[in-house]
């Protein structure tokens, strides 16, 4: 896995002179980044304009209990109150508990085995479904249909690898809104861990159209089995018409990472895997390899961040954590060498999609302005 790309300097991958946030840890290696005369960075001003007060508010009890109150009257005379995920993470895992122990909701608990899942995942799926007594729906994806996606996304050389296993929890989820005639989704969103993240750094993966054409020109197979879904099913209809919502109630608790970690390993015996969102062995590849090397992007950045704009860690703290390795060398190699045969990549193939020109979303056929009407109207309409 030698390769002519040096493996990491992060600080010197954008072609700009290097700058960092002086109030969180947000630096050039977002393109699109921009400071203020005080140092202060768009993404953090922007917290503090848009979210805190706002959509965040950990300590609004009241409109907490409110929404859980809303939830629970939708619910009446149904199987379930609500649709959560639960991918085995630790913001889906303490979502869980507090529906389940804290708020007395009754949901269905909604997970996607693209075939990536770690035994760590695994074990914390189990352990949750087991000591809280909820319903798990698993959707299992054909393989050989998610193999051949993901190596078409491998040699498209776009950033977000992850669009082929997010895609189909979005289409998973909107179906199971109407099998169960449900409301709402709990997502374990938040804003303490993820207030800040640039949009330069992936593309969303509702865009079925983008998704297609990248499959149309690297694939070599059919997508018979693939559960994917037109934009504006997931858009449209589940949003205006079905009136589906998405609610992050993480937003209105006092919700910080490390507290919620040892509460659920306390009390379920959750085990942690390490950095946010490696419960996925494909996500920790993807994410503190594949990125960085390819990309210049730590997304350990834009979390840190995020916490330190939370209160959950001072700046010092957060500086000093973005400075432990990315990955473990013996693990790395490990990994590397899983993804390449589990995608059936040579290590010819392997070296030529790793040092091949990065490529964006738009580089393909994408639904991008359509998207952004949508947010528009989203946002007129206050939904």
């Amino acid at each position: 896995m030698t390769s002519q790309n040096p493996y990491l300097d992060l600080k010197k991958a954008s072609a700009r002179p290097y700058q960092i946030c002086k109030r969180c840890i947000m630096d050039t290696s977002d393109p699109t980044i921009t400071f203020d005369d005080r140092g202060f960075c768009n993404h953090c001003i922007r917290v503090e304009r848009e979210f805190i007060g706002k959509s965040w508010q950990p300590n609004a009890s009241d409109k907490l209990q409110a929404r859980i109150d809303e939830i629970k009257k939708a619910g009446k005379d149904k199987k379930y109150d609500c649709l959560i995920g639960l991918s085995g993470g630790v913001d889906s895992s303490f979502l869980a508990h507090l529906v389940v122990r804290e708020w007395g909701l009754r949901p269905l608990a909604v997970h996607v085995d693209a075939g990536w899942n770690s035994e760590i995942a695994v074990h914390n799926i189990e352990v949750l479904v087991r000591k809280l007594d909820i319903d798990l729906y698993t959707e299992v994806i054909d393989w050989e249909n998610v193999q051949d996606l993901q190596r078409a996304y491998m040699l498209s050389g776009v950033e977000n690898q992850d669009v082929p296993q997010d895609h189909v929890f979005f289409s998973v989820l909107n179906r199971l809104v109407i099998k169960y005639d449900l409301q709402y989704f709990l997502t374990g969103g938040n804003a303490s861990t993820e207030s800040i993240l640039p949009s330069s750094w992936g593309y969303d993966a509702t865009d079925s159209i983008n998704l297609l054409d990248i499959h149309r020109r690297f694939g070599s197979r059919k997508l018979d089995k693939y559960p994917h879904m037109p934009l504006w099913r997931r858009h449209i209809y589940y949003r205006f018409i079905a009136k589906f919502e998405a609610v992050r109630l993480l937003d209105l608790y006092p919700y910080f990472r490390e507290p919620a970690i040892k509460t659920i390993e306390d009390l379920y015996g959750w085990k942690n895997y390490g950095d946010k969102h490696h419960e996925s062995r494909w996500t920790r590849w993807f994410q503190a390899h594949y990125l960085p090397y390819k990309f210049g992007i730590d997304k350990r950045r834009a979390h840190i961040a995020s916490m330190v704009m939370s209160g959950e860690l001072t700046r010092d703290e957060a500086l000093e954590a973005i400075e432990r390795p990315l990955y473990d060398p013996t693990q790395l190699l490990i990994d590397t060498e899983y993804v390449k045969k589990k995608l059936g990549f040579s290590d010819n193939e392997y070296l030529s999609i790793m040092n091949a020109e990065p490529k964006m979303y738009s580089d393909y056929k994408n639904a991008a302005a359509i998207l952004n009407q949508l947010r528009r109207i989203k946002r007129m309409l206050r939904l």
